[in-house]
């Protein structure tokens, strides 16, 4: 059982998995040979006896890809930041798509001489259902890394795998486009579905000829070329599939220029794509080569937690959820509805507000798990949609503990290496005892790279791996190991394993 814990200290794939457009330089970085779809390498098996510390056996180390920085995929730098454009200090930017303050409620500056808060260490975890967890990864790999991440992603154990579709990356010139960028991800997503591993896709960020707007990001003029898009998407891998989240964050300006930023100008874009999904469904019930018993999950655009501001170019989520059931979606009796719900430095378990309201980030419900979870289902359950449930597509809780410098946001202090592990063990735990509630998506595996942890990315504080060995952070080092994250997850998915320690 000794190797459990040289496991916990094992490189992992360096997956950049940035919620923001992707710049033409990162495309062209990605490999252009459509690469040779090959038999998935076999999931390392871990003991589950349980381990014990009566020797320090040889490290294992096995072989790891390199830690090559890759670009932003999709989605909002929620999950990642907006672009990779620094955002004024008047308006700190949240998690993934988090409340927005005015000046007035900015706290000052946490120096690096503060230490992080420590949070509660775990003594028995509990028991979750990995068929409600996954995590988000970036397909900008080439084979053998996206491989080498999926490995990754079978010893965590979790079910799910989330991959974030850039629609322009993967047809920047027409509508019946089949770049090699679609091939390469029609491989990836075969071979995660040979893992086992259930797949949702998001798809996001209309290309150029589809928009008369071409300012950041947006939906496409014509939401028929949304369900066109994603028609074709089904014809070539649907059965590779088991969700599909339409958009991404839609609440905020920067993934919605050239339309009104509000819920009814969603529900517009969501139909067509919501009926042709539901058709793809119904025709493969019948399908002669391969029918398909279980419909596609459709999963309305997960919503940054955030206020209404102009200045930013955001509305509020709540009113945008209550937007879209005024346009009609209590009609849709089969939709999950997309959430986004981080909590920043607070517990999982705490309100707003509760804590101590000196130290900032805890004086808004936006900036709640719980709050934000409690938000969306009331509203479900006032407009008659309590027969649907919530899919968190997006949730995670940020450190900067043992990365070097000030952490990229304030607030991130709040959070050491340990209360990340906590508060996101207690947030699936809390999510599974919810009846309305679907599987969580944690983002992300291994954002935290050389590049992202030396510039400060934010997104680098959501990782659950960074470069390293042993559990200690080596920035030239083309290994990955775990934050304490990642083997509470371990042990907590698997009821007959109890780590004595998680690399801390």
């Amino acid at each position: 059982m000794l190797l459990v814990l040289l496991v916990a200290c094992s490189p992992q794939a360096p997956i950049i998995i940035y919620v923001t457009p992707t710049h033409e330089a990162e495309i062209a970085s990605v490999p252009t040979d459509v690469p040779t779809l090959l038999p998935p390498t076999e999931t390392p098996i871990v003991p589950t006896e349980t381990p014990t510390l009566t020797e320090t056996p040889p490290p294992v180390v096995p072989t790891g890809p390199t830690n090559t920085p890759l670009g932003a995929v999709i989605g909002g730098d929620y999950t990642l930041p907006p672009t990779s454009t620094p955002v004024p200090s008047v308006t700190p930017p949240p998690p993934t798509e988090g409340p927005t303050l005015e000046p007035s409620q900015i706290p000052p500056t946490v120096p690096s001489t503060v230490p992080p808060t420590s949070g509660p260490q775990p003594t028995a975890l509990p028991n979750l259902d990995p068929a409600r967890m996954g995590i988000q990864l970036d397909p900008n790999l080439d084979q053998n890394d996206w491989n080498k991440a999926l490995d990754s992603i079978a010893n965590l154990g979790v079910k799910w795998l989330k991959v974030q579709i850039s629609w322009k990356q993967l047809q920047p010139n027409s509508p019946d486009e089949l770049s090699v960028d679609f091939r390469r991800l029609e491989i990836y997503l075969e071979t995660a579905n040979q893992k086992g591993l259930d797949i949702l896709i998001s798809v996001a960020k209309a290309p150029a000829w589809a928009r008369s707007n071409q300012t950041e990001d947006g939906p496409p003029d014509d939401p028929n070329t949304l369900a066109h898009f994603i028609n074709l998407m089904m014809q070539e891998f649907g059965q590779h599939l088991d969700a599909i989240e339409v958009w991404n964050e839609p609440n905020l300006s920067r993934e919605w220029q050239g339309q009104p930023l509000n819920g009814a100008s969603y529900m517009k874009l969501l139909m067509p794509s919501y009926n042709a999904i539901n058709a793809y469904s119904e025709r493969m019930k019948t399908d002669p080569k391969e029918p398909r018993a279980v419909p596609l999950m459709i999963i309305t655009a997960g919503l940054a937690p955030t206020s209404d501001n102009a200045d930013v170019g955001s509305r509020d989520d709540r009113s945008f959820l209550q937007e879209m059931y005024n346009a009609g979606l209590a009609k849709l009796p089969d939709i999950y509805v997309g959430i986004h719900p981080y909590g920043w430095g607070n517990p999982p378990d705490s309100t707003c507000c509760q804590m101590s309201q000196d130290r900032g980030w805890d004086d808004n419900p936006h900036f709640f798990f719980l709050d934000n979870v409690n938000a969306f289902h009331d509203i479900m359950v006032k407009n008659g949609h309590s027969g649907s449930k919530l899919f968190a597509t997006e949730f995670g809780y940020a450190t900067w503990d043992r990365f070097p410098g000030d952490p990229p946001q304030p607030w991130m202090a709040y959070n050491d290496r340990m209360s990340q592990g906590t508060y996101l063990i207690r947030a699936f735990q809390m999510a599974q005892s919810m009846d309305f509630m679907g599987p969580v998506i944690l983002w992300n595996l291994n954002v935290a790279n050389k590049v992202t942890i030396t510039n400060h990315d934010e997104m680098a504080a959501y990782s659950i791996t960074f470069p390293g060995d042993q559990c200690n952070l080596n920035l030239d080092s083309g290994n990955r190991t775990e934050r304490p994250a990642y083997w509470m997850i371990y042990d907590a998915v698997r009821p007959d394993v109890q780590l004595p320690s998680y690399c801390n």
